[in-house]
C-alpha cells in the first residue's frame, strides 16, 4: 500500500502530479487538496480516496496536495498557495470551522470550487460533505450507555479541540449524555486524533488504577484495546470507528463487548465527486450534504454478521474498512490501495 507521508515546506504546495501522461481534451480539471493531519489512517484514507476518485473520474488532469501536520495558519497559507497555483477547485479537511474564512472566500473570489469534507466551514459559497458527526457519536455513545445499563463512569477520548468535527461529535455525546443522567464521565481527554497519542493516555489513566466501566474513542480504538490488553486489566465496553484493526478485534479478542460506528474516510474521493459535479454545472440545492453512519456492534447476532462481512485483511490496520460511499465514489478496492492519481 502506497502512504502518503510528504511534507510542505513553507510558502510550498508539494505532490503536483505530472498530466502528461493523461488524455489531452479529456482530463481538465486541476484539484487542489489540503489537510493538516498526517500520519492518521483516518487522514491517509482520505487523501487516497481522493486521489482514486479522481484518477477514476477521468476529469481531472492533476492533483496538488498539501498535505503535512500543521495548524490553521499553516492551512492559511497552503490554501492561498493553491489559489496561486490556479487550481479549479480545492477539496479541504479544515483545522478550524471560521479560521479559514479569509482565505476560502478568496477561492471562490477567484472562481475556485471549494469542498470541505469531514468537517465543516462557515464561510459563504463552499459546499461540505461530511460524515455525520453529531450522529456518529450519539449513535456509539447511546450504545455504551445502554450496554452499561444506563449507569457507570466512562473515559471521554475526544479528537482535536477547536476541529469542528470534534464540536459535533460532542454535541452528539452530550445529547446521548443527557439521556442518561446516571452515566459520568469520569475522564476526559483529546486524543489528538493520533493513535501513539491515545494509547499512551490510556495507559497512563489505567495506572491510576481508577476504575471506570466503558470507553468512548473518537476512533483512534485498537490501540486502546491494546493498552488494555498490556496492562493486564479487565476489558470493559469500547466505542470505536469502523477501522479495519478494531474490526478484526472485535471478532478475536476474546471478552472485548464493543461497537464499530462507520465513518468512510472515503469522503475524500466523495469531496471530489461533488465538486466536479459543481464544476460541471451540477451543483446540489443544498451546501450540505451529510453521510449517516451505521453502528455493527459484537454483542447482537445482526451486528456480528455485519462485523464479519466487513472484514478486509488487505488494510492498514487503521484505515476504515467502509472505503467507498454508494453514489459518490467510483474507484475499485485496489485504486484506492493502491492510492495513485492522475498522472501517476
Amino acid at each position: 500500500m502506497k502512504r502518503l507521508t510528504q511534507t510542505v515546506a513553507a510558502g510550498a504546495v508539494i505532490a503536483s502530479l505530472s498530466a502528461a501522461a493523461f488524455a489531452a481534451g479529456h482530463a481538465s480539471y486541476t484539484i487542489g487538496v489540503s489537510n493538516t493531519v498526517q500520519g492518521n489512517g483516518w487522514r491517509e484514507q482520505m487523501i487516497c480516496a481522493m486521489n482514486a476518485q479522481a484518477l477514476a473520474s477521468g476529469d481531472v488532469a492533476e492533483m496538488i496536495i498539501a498535505h503535512r501536520n500543521t495548524d490553521t495558519a499553516g492551512q492559511l497559507e497552503d490554501i492561498r498557495n493553491l489559489i496561486e497555483a490556479d487550481v479549479d477547485a480545492i477539496v479541504l479537511n479544515p483545522s478550524n470551522p471560521d479560521g479559514l474564512n479569509d482565505a476560502i472566500e478568496d477561492a471562490i473570489a477567484a472562481g475556485i470550487v471549494v469542498v470541505a469534507v469531514d468537517a465543516g466551514v462557515t464561510a459563504e459559497g463552499a459546499y461540505i460533505l461530511s460524515n455525520n458527526q453529531e450522529e456518529y457519536a450519539y449513535l456509539g455513545a447511546r450504545w455504551l450507555f445502554e450496554q452499561l445499563g444506563g449507569e457507570g463512569d466512562v473515559v471521554y477520548m475526544r479528537g482535536i479541540a477547536g476541529v469542528s468535527a470534534d464540536t459535533d461529535r460532542d454535541n452528539g455525546f452530550q445529547r446521548a449524555l443527557a439521556e442518561f443522567p446516571n452515566i459520568t464521565v469520569v475522564h476526559e481527554v483529546f486524543t489528538g486524533w493520533q493513535q501513539d497519542q491515545g494509547k499512551q493516555q490510556m495507559l497512563d489513566f489505567l495506572a491510576t488504577g481508577i476504575p471506570f466501566d466503558g470507553v468512548w474513542t473518537s476512533g483512534i480504538d485498537n490501540v486502546i484495546v491494546d493498552a488494555f490488553l498490556e496492562s493486564d486489566v479487565p476489558l470493559v465496553p469500547i466505542v470505536g470507528a469502523d477501522n479495519a484493526g478494531f474490526v478484526q478485534m472485535l471478532t478475536e479478542v476474546e471478552g472485548l463487548e464493543g461497537a464499530a460506528v462507520t465513518n468512510p474516510g472515503s469522503v475524500g474521493g466523495a469531496g471530489v465527486t461533488l465538486a466536479l459535479q459543481i464544476l460541471e454545472g451540477n451543483a446540489p440545492d443544498d451546501p450540505l450534504v451529510l453521510v449517516d453512519p451505521a453502528l455493527w456492534d459484537n454483542t447482537t447476532d445482526d451486528g456480528r454478521a455485519q462485523i464479519t462481512s466487513a472484514q478486509n485483511p488487505n488494510l492498514d490496520p487503521e484505515w476504515p474498512v467502509s472505503v467507498s460511499i454508494d453514489g459518490w465514489t467510483t474507484y475499485s478496492m485496489d485504486q484506492i490501495i493502491a492510492c495513485e492519481g492522475p498522472g501517476e
